[in-house]
């Protein structure tokens, strides 16, 4: 991963068909050995989603500290008002990787709301956290991603908080879903993404925070929309809870069919825009990800294939690991001039954070910890 994000960036595509030939390759040899015992599917789909969430966790690692360096492309850096990039997938995409497991998605009774306030301590612990330490050794902060003071921790929050005082079943989070997506597009289009896009602000704390107070409504749309598909495609009774033939190609099926939504939205209502968390951009992170975990679930077709050991301490310490990279990126760049480092620093550099994460996730999980906020 890190080799593609940086210096065989300009090979990438090259090198997804020659990694898809050799796995194919190693596939069919596999399956000849093993002389036809294994058929069909063998991983469940939590395998496959947990692999998928691991991809993402480490996806979102390695860029938030490879984009300070000169040898990450400036097309995969998130965008300043429309279009889209690799980096302006992450939030969304964790938005919605949370969202598909969760407990309302899979219908289990999650308590009361007040049960879900408390839950929601840690996150805003740690939002607070972000706040005062990027604050004082003044860290530079990107104002216009999500304001003065908000950050990604706040949104989780804030998710949380919404979720936890309108609590309904899961087959009537996408109706709820819907509506909040259409309201609050329909907001944008009225004038609301001038103000969001402008660089106006006012002395109040929401105006300071624009960007990150009213995204609020597109990433809690996207999280309930997250929440319906999930029940609906893995966890109603129709569904089968293993990578079944059948459910991959629903799985295929509905990402083909966000698209189509997404080309629309992007052409006739409003451009792409993860700044504002529009509704377009929600389609295209709901298109991109079901694509991405309707290919992770293929794997299960791949004989004696299984989760391995970093990705299961990984998948048990999913925002651990992502606090962790923000507290070294923020180390690196306090220590480092990334801009002037060299091709070879930089790579040194990062193929060192990318083994100091993994080790010391490892380290928790294989210790018997496990430490899980949301």
């Amino acid at each position: 991963m890190l080799l593609f994000f940086t210096v065989l960036s300009e090979w990438v595509y090259l090198g997804a068909v020659l990694l898809s030939l050799l796995l194919l390759i190693l596939s069919v040899t596999a399956k000849r050995s093993s002389s036809g015992l294994q058929r069909g599917p063998s991983l469940s789909f939590r395998a496959s989603v947990s692999s998928y969430r691991v991809a993402l966790m480490l996806i979102t690692c390695l860029c938030i500290l490879a984009v300070d360096f000169t040898i990450f492309p400036r097309r995969y850096a998130k965008t300043e008002t429309y279009g889209t990039s690799l980096m302006d997938l992450g939030v969304g995409s964790f938005v919605l990787a949370n969202a598909i497991v969760s407990r309302q998605a899979r219908d289990v009774s999650s308590g009361n709301w007040i049960t879900g306030l408390k839950g929601t301590a840690p996150l805003l612990l740690l939002a607070f956290i972000r706040l005062v330490t990027t604050s004082g050794v003044d860290y530079q902060v990107h104002v216009t991603e999500y304001g003065v003071h908000w950050n990604f921790f706040f949104t989780l929050a804030a998710i949380s908080i919404l979720t936890s005082f309108v609590n309904i079943p899961a087959k009537y989070c996408g109706i709820l879903g819907f509506s909040v997506l259409a309201g609050y597009q329909t907001w944008l289009i009225s004038g609301l993404n001038t103000y969001l896009l402008s660089d106006e602000r006012g002395t109040d704390i929401i105006s300071k925070n624009k960007e990150g107070v009213y995204s609020i409504l597109g990433y809690w749309g996207m999280y309930l929309l997250g929440v319906h598909l999930g029940y609906r495609l893995f966890y109603a009774k129709h569904s089968n809870i293993r990578s079944t033939t059948s459910s991959i190609a629903r799985v295929f099926l509905v990402s083909l069919l966000l698209w189509i939504v997404t080309i629309l939205l992007d052409n006739y209502v409003e451009r792409i825009s993860r700044r504002t968390c529009n509704m377009p951009y929600v389609t295209w992170v709901l298109a991109q990800d079901l694509q991405a975990l309707g290919i992770f679930m293929l794997s299960s077709y791949i004989p004696m294939n299984k989760l391995s050991s970093l990705e299961e301490a990984i998948d048990q310490n999913l925002l651990a690991t992502f606090l962790l990279a923000n507290l070294v990126t923020g180390m690196v760049n306090l220590t480092v001039d990334t801009i002037f480092a060299s091709p070879f620093s930089s790579l040194l550099i990062l193929t060192a954070y990318a083994f100091a994460l993994s080790a010391i996730i490892g380290t928790i999980h294989f210790s018997g910890s496990r430490l899980k906020f949301w």
